[in-house]
């Protein structure tokens, strides 16, 4: 009686799908470790880069709503005094493109952010569910995250020479006149 099969026995596991993805020579045991203990890292990368862009976002609002008052700031710092005699509209134009640069810039770190969150998010999947599309959509992230910080290094190269020569511009104007 004991050789019968017992139809209400729970179901055996069947393979375990990262030691599939071994066999099969997708990755190694090593890759596997490796991808594991960066999971947490990434994660906790991607979540420190939303609260800098959500902490440049409110920096930047602050700086819309104290643009008018930057002229009466400025008269209090010893050599601006020239801009606090200015119209006020001056002190708002410049609170206002600053924010405008500051929003921008939590912006630039918020998507990269996004993507490192994904990739770890996608690894941490893989790893406990072993689903291929996982992994996949995690190195559809690595792609995207590193697409997109090489596109901000060639838009900084391009950009730099061109505010060198202008900063260096005004500041000959303003010694000779």
């Amino acid at each position: 009686m004991s050789d019968a099969v017992n139809p209400y026995q729970s179901p055996e596991t069947v393979a375990d799908p990262l030691k599939s993805a071994v066999s099969h020579g997708m990755l190694t045991e090593n890759m596997l470790v490796y991808l594991k203990s960066a999971s947490p890292w990434l994660r906790f990368a991607g979540i420190v880069g939303f609260i800098g862009a959500g902490g440049m976002a409110l920096w930047g609002i602050t700086s819309f709503a104290l643009g008018s008052v930057t002229g009466q700031i400025w008269s209090s710092i010893p050599g601006f005094e020239t801009f606090a005699e200015a119209s006020s509209s001056v002190g708002a134009a410049f609170g206002f493109f600053m924010g405008l640069i500051i929003i921008g810039s939590g912006v630039l770190i918020f998507i990269p952010s996004l993507y490192l969150y994904r990739f770890g998010i996608k690894i941490r999947s893989y790893i406990r569910e072993g689903r291929e599309q996982d992994l996949e959509l995690a190195f559809k992230n690595n792609k995207s995250y590193w697409k997109f910080i090489g596109i901000l290094y060639i838009v900084y190269l391009a950009i730099t020479p061109v505010v060198m020569i202008i900063s260096i511009t005004v500041a000959i104007a303003s010694v000779v006149s």
